[in-house]
């Protein structure tokens, strides 16, 4: 009875109540009692039938910074959270702070996407959660034919010996026993394989290096690096994430023909920046600019006209380059070579000769020097009007023939010239009709100039000096064209006898 009129009493008591509100709250409340959602117990359902989240870059904001448990939880708008190890954060973040973040899996149980950075190492590895793209540290346990055998957690995998690193390794065994940050590149479960590159990550991870070192590398700047091949023409040295050439003519001071006699594949090296192509990432670097340059004081070590000791180390059709000391050489010209015309410089000096030279100029901003081997020993032309004078007769050597004369040797670096008009008593109409270049002849000194260094012969007045019928008046006299005593006509030809 009083059961009934409680019941009585609280329909009652409904009726006051808005029966379009109640509606709404039932629709809002579902399957959960009141009670329920005031004591916490409610819990968003899951549908595990719901596809996971799309593989790949997802922008979040961080909402929180949990330390103790070292994850941050992401915020991608809507029913999306997320966490990702804070280990991945190189830096703390920031609470509000938008993060691109890396799609791993979903976690149906707590209903959260799991992430991590673009980039970052895989922590939690295993035939579920493994990915093509996902970075994973493996342990190399063996080489065979084709590459190297890793284990990863366990699990089996294997990487080309191509994509150990972006060179060519000759001995990829010496990895064994080493831990590698590797990319997985392939990952089958049905047939349990799984490949990996460690190259991928080496090249991503310089291609980022390259692009920041351009922003900041200057030239003129000097940079540490180490040299990556060495070629004949020069040397690859790695900055860092961009490789610059230094060409064999910057590596030293001192004159290197191939960049392998100076430089070594794992040199570390101080670079100066000379050239930077930014479109191409090309950069020039010089290995001697870096270093103390020797020819600023050279001026002052070796002035002009001083004498000095150098070796050849080099033959030119127009000299010789001498070097003085290491990183200094200079210029021997073929003129200042010998007293004596010669045609080349082989006739006199040979390579790694040792030969004492006087300085002809210095110039230390161009790094030049020029020098003179002649000027270094006793000059015939000094003492030349001692040992001849006008009229005296002498024997000399023809050294060569021009159309206006020849040139005739009295004695080693002493040279004199007979013009055409000397070489004979008659008109002459090619040197070579009277004398030849080997050819020693009689001449007559008509006029010495010291100070121009020329000396005036006469072969026709060297036959005027020398006694009628003399061999020396014979040898002077110039040679008569012969006559060919075989030429047929003439008055005296006959016809019948046909000569």
């Amino acid at each position: 009875m009083a059961k009934a009129n409680d019941d009585k009493y609280r329909e009652n008591f409904r009726a006051d109540i808005d029966l379009d509100l109640e509606k709404e709250i039932n629709d809002a409340l579902g399957d959960l009692s009141i009670d329920a959602l005031i004591e916490g117990r409610a819990k968003k359902p899951t549908d595990p039938s719901a596809p996971p989240p799309a593989k790949g870059i997802r922008r979040g904001k961080i909402s929180r910074v949990d330390l103790p448990k070292n994850e941050v939880l992401v915020d991608f708008g809507g029913k999306d959270q997320g966490v990702c190890p804070l280990a991945n954060f190189t830096v703390e973040p920031s609470v509000g702070q938008e993060v691109d973040f890396q799609v791993v899996r979903r976690d149906a149980k707590e209903d959260i996407i799991i992430l991590s950075l673009p980039g970052a190492k895989a922590t939690q590895v295993s035939w579920e959660s493994l990915e093509v793209g996902q970075i994973v540290d493996a342990n190399v346990t063996g080489v065979n034919k084709g590459g190297l055998e890793l284990e990863i957690k366990n699990m089996r995998a294997f990487m080309p010996a191509g994509q150990v690193d972006i060179g060519f390794v000759k001995d990829i065994s010496t990895y064994i026993g080493q831990r590698l940050t590797c990319e997985v590149t392939r990952c089958d479960r049905n047939t349990r394989s799984i490949v990996l590159s460690r190259r991928n990550i080496i090249e991503r991870e310089r291609e980022a290096a390259k692009v920041k070192l351009l922003e900041t590398i200057a030239e003129g700047q000097t940079i540490r690096g180490t040299v990556r091949s060495v070629m004949d023409f020069g040397a690859f040295v790695d900055l860092g994430g961009i490789d610059g050439l230094v060409h064999v003519s910057e590596i030293s001071y001192k004159r290197v023909k191939n960049a392998a006699d100076a430089l070594k594949v794992g040199d570390v090296v101080d670079v100066k920046v000379l050239k930077i192509d930014r479109a191409s990432g090309k950069l020039s670097l010089s290995l001697k600019q870096s270093m103390p340059d020797p020819w600023l004081d050279v001026a002052t070590k070796y002035p002009v006209g001083s004498t000095l000791t150098g070796r050849v180390v080099k033959l030119e059709s127009f000299g010789a380059f001498v070097e003085v000391e290491d990183g200094i050489e200079g210029l021997l010209p073929i003129s200042e070579i010998s007293y004596q015309r010669i045609k080349s410089a082989s006739e006199v000096v040979h390579e790694n000769d040792t030969i004492k030279l006087v300085v002809l100029s210095v110039d230390p901003v161009a790094h030049k020097m020029s020098f003179s081997l002649k000027q270094a020993g006793p000059d015939p032309w000094k003492t030349v009007t001692e040992r001849y004078a006008t009229d005296m007769v002498v024997t000399g050597k023809v050294t060569r023939t021009a159309d206006f004369g020849a040139f005739v040797e009295l004695e080693p670096g002493l040279e004199g010239l007979a013009h055409i008009s000397e070489l004979a008593t008659q008109r002459v109409v090619h040197v070579t009709d009277v004398v030849r270049p080997g050819q020693e002849i009689k001449v007559a000194i008509l006029e010495i100039d010291t100070e121009h260094r020329r000396v005036s012969l006469s072969v026709k007045r060297a036959a005027e000096l020398q006694p009628a019928g003399s061999p020396a008046a014979a040898d002077a006299a110039p040679r008569k064209p012969r006559l060919n005593l075989n030429l047929r006509g003439g008055l005296d030809f006959d016809l019948k006898k046909n000569k």
